[in-house]
């Protein structure tokens, strides 16, 4: 353990850009605004959306926070507005006709792993406070909802628009892994045999990591962010905290006693002590990466003082780590994980 402070950063460096409008500090403060939806008429948007889905595994059921949700037929044109979802959807070989881009990627709104995967270009829909007007003159046949926030506002609103598969019991507030997402997404587009075989792929590249990377197992780990005006940190339950979860990390105990139904909680700059742990892994949003590492007060930060320490400056590391879709944990698992191995060496 070299007695020198150290900062382990994700290289290399890339412009920041502009703060997703999913920020954690963000999504703990505002509250979704509900508009009336339209009936206009449908768009050109997409030839067939559920290119790719199985016939014949109808009707479908899909257990949610706000009760079963049955899908009669193979949806033809799909919305994809929670968390990941368009990449789940993507990933079992079906085209959203609609999606939301919660990490302000810009484009289509999905990370580089999911390049290319687009046949047409979907129509963009708002995160926090989606055009219901818009969604609708889409003519879905099914929406997924199955990252968010969980609120029955936003629920029963989209529901009015065609049968929505809203977030799993104990999902609310984005706590819901790629896994449950997975296999929410696959059961509605009928193709639920895929999604279990993208799961277990999935599952053997973890196991494979944790095979090569022994000295994780037991370790705390601290992940927060730092935003232009907080430090904040994550709880169990989310998908930051599961990706590390199964590779062997346990996180934060000190964190976890401060959680509410949040996904996150805010840490003071006084008290920044609280991301002490055998690792400390931070992702910088709206800001640049030095603001963290050349902060004097993260810098005494015992695990970060004796180089025990991550601060992503690679803004797809970083995302794909947040995103916590299918096709990103498989990216996040060839990028990230040997930034979180070298430090402990």
């Amino acid at each position: 353990m070299s007695p020198a402070p150290s900062v382990h950063s994700a290289t290399p460096t890339r412009r920041s850009r502009p703060a997703p409008v999913a920020l954690w500090a963000v999504l703990t403060a505002l509250v979704v605004g509900l508009t009336a939806c339209g009936t206009s008429s449908s768009e050109d948007t997409s030839s067939d959306g559920a290119s790719g889905a199985a016939s014949g595994a109808f009707p479908a059921t899909v257990a949610t926070k706000f009760g079963d949700v049955t899908v009669k037929q193979q949806p033809k044109r799909v919305v994809a507005l929670g968390w990941g979802d368009a990449e789940a959807v993507l990933a079992l070989g079906v085209q959203p006709v609609g999606a939301s881009d919660w990490l302000a990627f810009g484009g289509d709104g999905v990370g580089p792993w999911a390049k290319g995967l687009y046949k047409k270009s979907p129509r963009m829909i708002g995160t926090l406070e989606p055009e219901f007007e818009k969604i609708a003159a889409l003519e879905p046949d099914l929406i997924l909802d199955t990252k968010s926030s969980g609120a029955q506002e936003r629920y029963d609103t989209l529901s009015k628009i065609a049968p929505t598969i809203g977030v799993p019991k104990g999902g609310d507030q984005y706590k819901i892994s790629w896994e449950k997402q997975t296999e929410m997404v696959s059961t509605a587009l009928g193709v639920a045999d895929k999604g279990k075989q993208l799961i277990a792929a999935t599952e053997k590249k973890f196991a494979a990591a944790v095979a090569a990377h022994p000295e994780f197992k037991g370790r705390t780990i601290a992940l927060g962010s730092r935003t232009g005006s907080a430090f904040g940190a994550y709880v169990r339950g989310t998908g930051r905290v599961d990706f590390v979860e199964r590779l062997g990390f346990k996180n934060s105990p000190d964190i976890d006693a401060k959680a509410g139904d949040s996904f996150s909680i805010t840490v003071s700059r006084e008290n920044l002590d609280l991301l002490d742990a055998d690792l400390t892994v931070m992702a910088p949003i709206g800001v640049d990466a030095k603001t963290i590492s050349d902060d004097p007060l993260y810098k005494a930060i015992p695990s970060v003082k004796a180089g025990h320490s991550v601060v992503f400056d690679d803004e797809n590391l970083s995302s794909a780590f947040a995103t916590d879709s299918v096709l990103s944990v498989v990216y996040a698992l060839e990028k990230v994980v040997p930034l979180f191995a070298e430090p402990l060496k």
